[in-house]
This record gives C-alpha cells, sequence and structure tokens, in this order.
C-alpha cells in the first residue's frame, strides 16, 4: 500500500512538473490579451481589442520612426514630459529601462562574469553597462547589473576592471536567460535541441 501511495505521489508531483508551465503560461497568455482588450473604450468581440491596441501600437511605432512630422511631434511630447515636475523622474525611469531591453540603446548586450569573492572564489553573471566610471570619479571601475533569480529585479555592483571577464560563449540573451534562471538553463542543451 506505501509502495502505491509512493508511485501516485511521485506521478503527482511529475503532472504539476509537466502541467504548471504550460497552465501559468497560458494563463499569463489570457491576462495579457484580457488586459489589453480592456484598453478599447467601446464594447468589441474578445480579441479584436488586442488586435486594435497592437496596430495601434504598431502604427504609432512606424509613425515615430518612419516620418519627420510623426518624430517631430513625439520628440516634443517627450519633451514635455521630461519637464513636468514629478512626472519627469517616473518617465525618464520607465523610458530607460524600456530602452535598455528594446531599440537603439540597449544595455543589457554585454554579459560579463564577475568576480565578486576571491576567498573562496566565488563569480557571477551580469551585464556591463557603463564600461567608464571616470565621470563618477571612479576611474578603472565599471557598473555591472546582477539580475535576480526568477525576478525581473535585481542591483548595480560597482567593481575593478581586472574582476570582470567578458562571457564569451553565450549570447546577451543566453546570459540573461542563464541568470533570470538561477543557472538552472543549459545553453549547451538549448544550442543541440536548436539542430
Amino acid at each position: 500500500m506505501r509502495r502505491i501511495a509512493t508511485v501516485l505521489f511521485r506521478s503527482f508531483l511529475q503532472g504539476l512538473l509537466i502541467l504548471s508551465p504550460i497552465v501559468i503560461t497560458g494563463y499569463l497568455i489570457y491576462v495579457v490579451f484580457d488586459s489589453i482588450d480592456t484598453l478599447v473604450p467601446i464594447a468589441v468581440p474578445r480579441g479584436l481589442g488586442f488586435l486594435m491596441v497592437i496596430t495601434l501600437v504598431t502604427f504609432i511605432g512606424y509613425m515615430g520612426t518612419r516620418f519627420f512630422l510623426g518624430r517631430m511631434l513625439f520628440d516634443a511630447f517627450d519633451h514635455l514630459l521630461q519637464h513636468i515636475p514629478g512626472i519627469k523622474y517616473i518617465y525618464s525611469s520607465i523610458k530607460d529601462v524600456m530602452g535598455s531591453f528594446v531599440g537603439d540603446k540597449k544595455r543589457f548586450n554585454k554579459p560579463v562574469w564577475v568576480c565578486t569573492s576571491s576567498d573562496p572564489e566565488i563569480w557571477r553573471i551580469g551585464f556591463m553597462t557603463q564600461k567608464d566610471l571616470a565621470f563618477l570619479g571612479m576611474a578603472n571601475k565599471v557598473a555591472v547589473y546582477l539580475p535576480h533569480a526568477y525576478a525581473v529585479s535585481g542591483y548595480v555592483i560597482i567593481v575593478e576592471t581586472k574582476s570582470i571577464k567578458a562571457v564569451t560563449k553565450m549570447t546577451a540573451a543566453e546570459a540573461m536567460k542563464f541568470a533570470v534562471s538561477g543557472g538552472i538553463t543549459s545553453v549547451e542543451e538549448e544550442k543541440n535541441e536548436r539542430k
């Protein structure tokens, strides 16, 4: 009886392991679709609101990068938001974070290994965000962002240039996935699966 209970319990845990990522991903996709649908101020069939919002965002992005008048309008609005007291801090912070992940000014594109302790020797993976901090009076120092595992948060450390070395066997995206997964993701396995 005990053996059957053990097999059933292990099977249950295995089922959770298989279903949890699928169910959580599906739920998050549903929440995103549903949330975006509610942004449309008129009653539309489910899913059409999502399509309308995506189309509008794409159109604004196209207008803001391809046409002089559109670019001028968005730059003027950007300038206005950057100079309203209180709002400028929120707006500029969100703009900088978004710009560091996408766009022309990506900042998380230089993965590095950082020696955070020498006894015992401990290395962490991070992203160099500033390669010269002389403007802060910290010559020969760099800023490295260290993401937390399973979170979008992290922190910045300042270390000597000699305490870092470039990540050469992973792309920036693979390094971020490795860091955020807590080192569980195997880059080599993923490369073999793609072949």
